[in-house]
């Protein structure tokens, strides 16, 4: 059934905002471009997708607030993580806080566009990395 995350999509009403503030946060360009439309980053161990993608587009009855599943993107250091999301203009969400027996920790913030950006440590992720590394 679900496999892998393929792409996570996030809307801005000022894409070229976004998509300098996300350049900034990734610390890489946008792969794929679609002026005044959208923008897509390969981020991290997976490559997996970021989209920024025009608000105009957005699905009828989409929300304009904060809201709904939190994606959490594994980082290596939680707390420099958070701290330089929330320098660079972003807003706590949901505080830094370890989860189940200490060993999972998550956060999330909103960026300047209405988003919610999940932060974890986690170990899992970790092993599984590990696994697919060659030897």
């Amino acid at each position: 059934m679900l496999r892998g995350m393929a792409t996570v999509s996030f809307y801005a009403d000022d894409l070229e905002a976004a998509k300098t503030w996300y350049t900034e946060v990734l610390g890489v360009e946008p792969y794929y471009a679609v002026p005044g439309a959208y923008y897509e980053f390969r981020i991290g161990d997976y490559q997996h997708e970021l989209g920024i993608i025009n608000r105009k587009f957005a699905p009828a009855g989409a929300q304009n607030h904060p809201g709904g599943a939190i994606l959490h993107w594994h980082v290596d250091n939680l707390r420099t993580t958070f701290d330089r999301l929330l320098a660079l203009g972003a807003k706590e969400y949901d505080p830094i806080t370890p989860r189940g027996d200490g060993d999972f920790i998550t956060a999330s913030v909103i960026d300047p566009f209405g988003n919610i950006l999940g932060i974890m440590q986690n170990p899992h992720y970790l092993d599984i990395l590990a696994k697919t590394q060659p030897a």
